[in-house]
């Protein structure tokens, strides 16, 4: 399990500081898909990530839920809602089994006068804040296929690891939609899927799927991707 020490917001407090933090932490054990917090619930505590990975997502007035990040240990949860005293802005749900510390935020407050805990805080925060901007830009502005291949280019290991229907929930997408997509790329020979594992054959395409995000608009996808393609090898 995950020290406190190991955790970016506490790394740089003198040791004498992460003892008497860690006695201050009431620690608890989950399995996987419990809920750690609802959206719409207050409280005290700053968590911890210790061991495991969980889910942060929000639910629609129509129960659609809409999944913002998974995060792995060690990481911070809830320190806006706690800061600002407002209640979780969204649910936390293990996709492991996991641990989770709960430190009070009078501990937290008590330490603001540190420089380094403070400047820790602020980059948790600012991290998270840069996260929401991302997952507003691609909810919004990019198409399904935009955000398939968005994901493709910075995390391609995930299509190797996670399940189809992991990978959807991640991107927001039914697992039907996620599968389609997929096929569209192997039969453009954009990727190419072998003994479960994914490559990338033409990077660029993926870039230009993203750059133009017009894919759901076309009526005949694959052909004007190796259209646009075909001007781009000409430009060369």
């Amino acid at each position: 399990m995950i020290e406190l020490q190991d955790i970016p917001m506490f790394t740089d407090l003198d040791k004498r500081f992460h003892k008497e933090l860690q006695s201050s932490i009431y620690v608890k054990k989950f399995t996987k898909n419990s809920i750690v917090f609802y959206e719409g619930d207050e409280s005290d505590y700053l968590y911890i990530l210790l061991d495991g990975s969980v889910r942060l997502f929000k639910t629609s007035p129509k129960g659609t839920q809409v999944q913002i990040k998974r995060m792995n240990a060690p990481d911070t949860i809830g320190e806006y809602a706690c800061f600002e005293k407002q209640p979780f802005p969204a649910t936390c749900e293990f996709i492991t089994n996991g641990t989770m510390g709960l430190l009070h935020f009078d501990k937290v407050y008590k330490y603001l006068e540190n420089k380094e805990f403070a400047l820790g805080l602020i980059r948790s925060l600012t991290g998270k804040v840069m996260m929401l901007s991302s997952l507003v830009h691609k909810e919004t502005i990019l198409s399904s296929e935009a955000k398939v291949a968005d994901l493709m280019i910075e995390k391609l290991s995930i299509f190797n690891r996670l399940r189809n229907n992991e990978i959807a929930a991640i991107l927001n997408l039914t697992p039907e939609t996620f599968s389609r997509i997929i096929t569209k790329f192997k039969k453009a020979s954009i990727i190419h899927i072998e003994k479960n594992e994914l490559k990338i054959l033409n990077l660029e395409a993926l870039h230009i799927i993203v750059e133009t995000n017009t894919v759901k608009e076309c009526s005949d996808c694959i052909t004007t991707f190796k259209a646009k393609l075909a001007l781009l090898e000409g430009s060369k």
